[in-house]
């Protein structure tokens, strides 16, 4: 059985309520013949339903940048599962770099974040990449086995039809360097591995790998060809609707 073709979009902490309207808008004109490939955006939290509003009946889905996770109680400035999935979102963004390495999110939130997806019918898109100094000390396999497997502790074999793993590796997103198509693809074998060796081989070889790594129309062709990619988690290039559709529409 061939794997979900996934293109998702993180528009970060961009777009006015007008202009993610506008985004979206610009985005379903142009997925009317992408065929089984599926879309998911991720707008910012206060225009999630508005988005998934536009959304409903379409073939984007929508997901939320972040949330806590529990389901309710006195924590100020915080969003919860039932909150995200009452806004119509089907997708939650789980361990993504800049929580990770901005706001301190840990190995263990992480996991219980998608303890509490499942728990509310959402399902994870779940983030892991190695830092600079981490790669060039020989690292990354050692970095994505501890987080792969400390994300997924307490997941079912049946949940696992449900997880998205979006690899980013850290050290090439916003900084000018990139990883190559095979290193991308070496680093998205590394975590079928991990998968495997947990779950067995049926449940690693159709599990949905994601590339989030600066992905660009003009590099898009030389990721999507590779064996182990079978989509990718974009940030700024799903800012404008047509570059996000010339990166959905590759060949």
């Amino acid at each position: 059985m061939p794997r979900r073709e996934i293109f998702a979009g993180n528009w970060k902490m961009y777009k006015t309520l007008h202009e993610a309207l506008d985004l979206v808008k610009g985005v379903l004109a142009g997925t009317s013949d992408i065929g089984g490939r599926e879309v998911v955006v991720f707008p910012p939290s206060p225009w999630a339903k508005p988005v998934a509003d536009l959304c409903r009946g379409t073939k984007i889905s929508v997901g939320a940048q972040n949330m806590y996770f529990e389901r309710e109680g006195a924590f100020t400035g915080e969003v919860s599962p039932l909150m995200v999935r009452d806004a119509g979102c089907r997708f939650i963004l789980v361990g993504h770099s800049e929580r990770r390495h901005v706001f301190g999110e840990t190995d263990d939130n992480v996991n219980k974040k998608v303890a509490a997806a499942f728990q509310n019918d959402i399902e994870p898109m779940i983030c892991v990449g190695e830092l600079l100094e981490e790669r060039e000390r020989g690292l990354t396999g050692a970095v994505l086995k501890r987080q792969v497997e400390k994300a997924l502790d307490g997941v079912s074999g049946d949940q696992m039809k449900k997880v998205v793993i979006a690899y980013e590796p850290v050290w090439a997103i916003g900084t000018g360097k990139v990883a190559t198509p095979e290193m991308a693809d070496e680093a998205h074998r590394h975590i079928r591995r991990i998968v495997k060796d947990r779950y067995g081989a049926g449940t690693a070889a159709a599990l949905p790998v994601l590339y989030g790594g600066s992905v660009k129309p003009d590099n898009i062709a030389g990721l999507y060809a590779m064996e182990n990619i079978d989509g990718v988690l974009v940030g700024g290039a799903s800012l404008k609707a047509d570059s996000f559709l010339d990166i959905i529409r590759v060949k």
